[in-house]
């Protein structure tokens, strides 16, 4: 059991094998086995805009609630463990959680054929058009703003000391723009199906 939780590959397999086995009894147990049909399908999208919105989300609350304010008080020589070896590898999940996220949204909401209501903000999808356009902008916010200012940040790209120091900044202020933004966002992405509005 030990070497499952060893490496984070056979970890996700098992967690992926765990799913199979539970849907199988649940099926088993009510009778109601998965029937990939449209409507499987889009569940399935479904929960794979949720699994990667929680990585995505995840990862922003992470740099925002934990990394960030724990860097002053992490001691000089302690830090390029941070920012050569996690902060690259948290920006790498992060910036793709974010695009997947917004494709599998996209795809759910044209499966579900409301993406130009949504988009529009027409009722009744205006709750989840406004959490759309929320992520939309945050998806940009990650890959056009915080990621090419990380890159200067964190040494990726050489700039000088000054710009260096900009760059972080830019990138931090932006880090928490999107983390102000993901709390309406996920109240309107939830609004939509429990009548928030």
């Amino acid at each position: 059991m030990g070497a499952i939780f060893q490496s984070l590959g056979r970890t996700i397999t098992a967690g992926v094998v765990l799913l199979i086995v539970i849907a199988l009894l649940v099926g088993a147990v009510t009778g109601t086995w998965i029937k990939a049909d449209y409507g499987w399908w889009t569940f399935f999208m479904r929960w794979l805009h949720v699994l990667s919105g929680v990585m995505w989300i995840g990862i922003l609350w992470y740099f925002n609630f934990v990394q960030t304010p724990s860097m002053p008080k992490i001691p000089d020589e302690q830090k390029p463990a941070i920012s050569k070896v996690i902060a690259p590898t948290a920006l790498f999940w992060f910036r793709w959680a974010a695009l997947a996220t917004v494709v599998t949204g996209l795809l759910l909401a044209w499966m579900n054929d409301y993406i130009g209501s949504a988009l529009g903000l027409q009722k009744p999808n205006t709750a989840i058009g406004i959490g759309m356009w929320l992520a939309l902008i945050m998806a940009f916010n990650v890959w056009f703003i915080i990621w090419p200012n990380q890159k200067k940040a964190l040494g990726i790209v050489h700039v000088d000391a000054a710009e260096k120091a900009a760059a972080a900044k830019m990138a931090g202020m932006t880090s928490r723009f999107n983390t102000m933004l993901s709390i309406p966002m996920l109240y309107c992405m939830v609004a939509q199906q429990n009548g928030g509005f």
